[in-house]
């Protein structure tokens, strides 16, 4: 027996450690793999205008949530993530569609920061919501950037089973000269969960100005759900140091998942303040830099502040502030809004903000 074992313990184990190289390699090529700071996808005209000094710019933040549009229930808006739904039917994402540039042709913004749409996943047919978007726009926003945030060739989860794109989109209708990925940290896990989980970035433009210093926009989705470990105040720390290492002007919106005070936290249900941490993890930004909704507006109680209706039925209301406008300091600032549509066009309501140029 103690000859046999000697034989076949080390095939065994060259057998396991081929087996797991091989599960390795099979992970690997199924998942994506950015780079901490590359170049995303732009698409510009040559005769796209450029702004000028001292001009205003009209600018919409909106995560469209793949454009599923209402009446669902999805596997991840409960606590315990067992909504009913996988995926919204073709005659939902063709009625969203509808209903969000409709909005963005009654608002007119000259930028938009777009969370949530969908290139090539299974989940919403394989279409390429951008080029969707871009074919009912009829031009009028010519630039555009994109990346990825959450990609992979298939998702072995019991509610996705199949390809993921899930993208940022910046649309301009203004020349964008440069479009950057920034990575944020990850969030933890077993390496296995990590590899197939979200790889939440920050998507950064640049728009010349004729006679005065380029507008950079910052466009993001941050992480949620990241209870038990420290990603939120990480993935804030780097945006704080982004954000402060960027020349003015700049503006940045985006879904950061998080709340912006404590009253905030105090005012919802008990069984929603799961999701969060009482203090904050979003106040070193907010300290820092302006935003919209601020603290004292979030902390008013103004039904007007609020940018996010959840589709659990719990729930039923919109409830928090989770969506956000941050501006470099001295940029001035006009009419600023929560456009609370309804019925609900996504689950987050489109942020509208004006600035205007040095």
């Amino acid at each position: 027996m103690k000859r046999i074992l000697t034989r076949w313990l080390p095939r065994l184990l060259a057998g396991l450690l081929l087996l797991a190289g091989v599960l390795a390699g099979v992970v690997y090529a199924l998942t994506d793999h950015p780079k901490p700071v590359q170049a995303a996808d732009l698409s510009c005209p040559d005769s796209a205008p450029t702004l000028r000094a001292g001009q205003t710019l009209r600018v919409m933040n909106w995560n469209v949530q793949y454009l599923a549009g209402r009446g669902y229930v999805f596997f991840y808006d409960t606590l315990d993530g067992d909504g009913p739904d996988t995926r919204p039917s073709a005659d939902s994402i063709a009625r969203t569609l509808d209903e969000v540039t409709s909005a963005i042709g009654q608002e007119r913004p000259d930028l938009i920061l777009l969370q949530e749409v969908d290139r090539d996943s299974r989940r919403t047919d394989y279409q390429d919501q951008l080029a969707l978007l871009q074919s009912r726009l009829g031009g009028a926003f010519p630039c555009a950037a994109t990346t990825y945030y959450h990609r992979a060739a298939f998702v072995p989860h019991p509610s996705i089973m199949g390809r993921v794109g899930l993208s940022l989109v910046t649309l301009s209708r203004y020349r964008l000269d440069t479009a950057t990925r920034y990575q944020l940290p990850r969030i933890c896990g077993d390496p296995l969960t990590v590899a197939f989980n979200f790889k939440r970035a920050v998507l950064g433009v640049t728009l010349p100005v004729q006679d005065g210093a380029p507008l950079s926009a910052f466009n993001t989705h941050m992480d949620a759900f990241a209870q038990g470990c420290d990603t939120m105040r990480r993935q804030v720390a780097f945006v704080n140091d982004l954000l402060g290492a960027t020349p003015a002007p700049w503006v940045m919106g985006g879904d950061f998942n998080l709340l912006g005070t404590r009253a905030a936290y105090d005012r919802l249900r008990e069984r929603e303040r799961a999701y969060f941490n009482p203090q904050t993890e979003l106040t070193p930004l907010l300290a820092r830099f302006g935003s919209f909704p601020s603290p004292a507006q979030i902390d008013s109680g103004d039904p007007a502040f609020i940018t996010h209706e959840p589709n659990d039925p719990a729930v039923g209301k919109p409830d928090r502030t989770i969506d956000y406008f941050l501006y470099s300091p001295g940029l001035k600032r006009g009419d600023e809004r929560v456009r609370q549509d309804r019925p609900k066009i996504s689950d987050h309501y489109a942020l509208l903000s004006t600035v205007t140029l040095p």
